[in-house]
């Protein structure tokens, strides 16, 4: 069987990375203040890579698995802190839940000049999607907002945050949660910076007044969409984490090429040989979960949701190993800030703890696969 790209996404791949490499500049990212880069994120819009993350109903032209796995792969292996994920889940939400001026939106999102963010997760509640204690309560004809937020990745530059509230049952349930548009200027929230790039904010709202056209969709019923959202955006984040550990096997090749020890390149050591084939085949297995899960965000929810934790279990253990063996191969100079490894193996942490850890994900697909 052959996994080959559809000409036009090759096409969008080869673009993407050529792109991508005149654009992206390490040294600004590890050192200047800004969380991203306005460049490299006009440069994506004026692509269509966002354009890539909606279907052609949606004012995009692709949005299948597919097309999220080949923008996010690209954007990895350039190591880009862009919030580009954050407009894959909070748009889609948009895009498919919100009424007509809701939706008028994502014409702007799609052009790079608004910004998303998913406020979902909260204190306490690590990775259990319908652990949401923020309320929502009607008052006349408007929504009343009250809770936390925690790590809403881009909140603070977002235009407008897609929110999660319980408007009916118990902390823990899956029925009764909501969801909200809510302007981010509305909120009260605090910024900072994230390893490896990019930025997320703690958000609090108390007593948040909203008119009564903020929900999207049906009141209640948000779950199933929410599942959906962040079943993209692990596809997304696998596809990312691919092109980080493929970016860091080709720096630990090179490095074990020219470093020498004993008159002879560090790669003709067996032992590191060894280390650095290991590392190929769990890569590759990671590529092969990837195509699989993006194959698959169609399928029916039980199907869909048992690929997303078999990915994400085996791309956030593989990671780790990467980082670990990496770091190990290049010594010293593997951690400091002058050397491209440093920033790459950040990121790729931090894909080890999103959307649920390596133990998380192999508990739930085990209950999913007994259910």
């Amino acid at each position: 069987m052959r996994f080959e790209l559809t000409e036009e996404r090759q096409m969008l791949q080869d673009g993407l990375r050529r792109m991508l490499a005149d654009t992206v500049d390490l040294k600004e990212i590890i050192h200047d203040e800004t969380p991203w880069s306005e460049r490299t994120w006009n440069a994506l819009a004026e692509m269509g890579v966002i354009g890539a993350l909606f279907t052609e109903d949606q004012g995009g032209f692709g949005g299948a698995g597919y097309d999220i796995m080949v923008a996010f792969e690209e954007t990895g292996r350039a190591g880009a802190p862009e919030p580009l994920m954050e407009s894959l889940i909070a748009g889609r939400l948009i895009a498919e839940l919100g009424n007509v001026g809701q939706k008028a939106h994502i014409e702007e999102v799609i052009a790079g000049g608004t910004q998303l963010a998913f406020a979902h997760s909260e204190p306490g509640a690590r990775f259990d999607l319908a652990r949401v204690a923020t309320t929502a309560r009607q008052d006349g004809d408007d929504w009343v907002l009250t809770g936390r937020k925690t790590v809403v990745v881009n909140g603070g530059a977002a235009d407008f945050l897609v929110v999660s509230a319980r408007t009916a049952g118990y902390t823990g349930d899956e029925d009764g949660l909501s969801l909200f548009l809510v302007p981010r200027d509305a909120v009260k929230l605090r910024d900072y910076p994230l390893t490896g790039g990019g930025s997320a904010a703690e958000i609090v709202m108390e007593d948040l007044r909203l008119p009564g056209e903020s929900l999207l969709g049906e009141a209640g019923h948000a779950f199933p969409d929410i599942e959906l959202a962040i079943a993209r955006g692990i596809a997304a984040q696998c596809a990312e984490a691919l092109g980080l550990m493929e970016r860091i096997r080709d720096l630990t090749a090179d490095y074990l090429q020219s470093r020498t020890q004993f008159g002879q390149p560090l790669i003709k050591f067996q032992a590191l040989a060894f280390r650095m084939a290991d590392l190929l085949i769990e890569i590759e297995q990671v590529r092969s979960a990837v195509i699989n899960l993006a194959g698959h965000l169609d399928a029916d929810r039980t199907t869909r949701e048992i690929h997303v934790s078999a990915a994400k279990e085996l791309t956030s253990r593989v990671a780790k190993q990467v980082v670990e063996e990496s770091i190990q191969m290049h010594g010293g100079i593997g951690i400091t800030q002058e050397y491209d490894l440093g920033h790459f193996v950040q990121r790729l942490t931090m894909v080890h703890h999103r959307f649920g850890d390596a133990l998380f994900h192999r508990a739930r697909f085990a209950g999913l696969r007994a259910a």
